[in-house]
């Protein structure tokens, strides 16, 4: 598993309208098993990028679809730079399935509590 947290500073005034983009552009990425867009509460000009992919090369794939790249194009004059930016390894938790192969540490197959 590969995941990404990011954060995304737009234009003074144009979160709105760069969050709008990133929603309504949503679409089939191959392996990418979470994507989530949140406003920041404390910067009126910030975004929150939470990802979840199968592996680092889905992401990076990802990058190369045309819709993406078009978003890309669309966003960037939106878009002032970024904020943080963390690459983890996600575990497991509500909403994500991780399947065979991919058990969180000290998980014990089998058991019931």
């Amino acid at each position: 598993m590969y995941g990404l947290i990011s954060q995304l500073k737009a234009q003074a005034g144009q979160r709105e309208a760069l969050l709008v983009l990133l929603l309504k552009s949503l679409g089939a990425m191959p392996g990418c098993r979470s994507y989530v867009v949140a406003r920041d509460e404390a910067d009126a000009d910030a975004l929150w990028i939470t990802e979840i992919w199968d592996d680092q090369v889905s992401h990076d794939a990802s990058l190369t679809l045309p819709p993406v790249q078009e978003t890309i194009a669309r966003a960037r004059p939106l878009i002032a730079g970024f904020g943080t930016r963390v690459v983890t390894t996600p575990l497991g938790g509500i909403g994500l399935t991780l399947g065979e192969g991919h058990d969180p540490p000290h998980a014990t197959r089998g058991t019931t509590r």
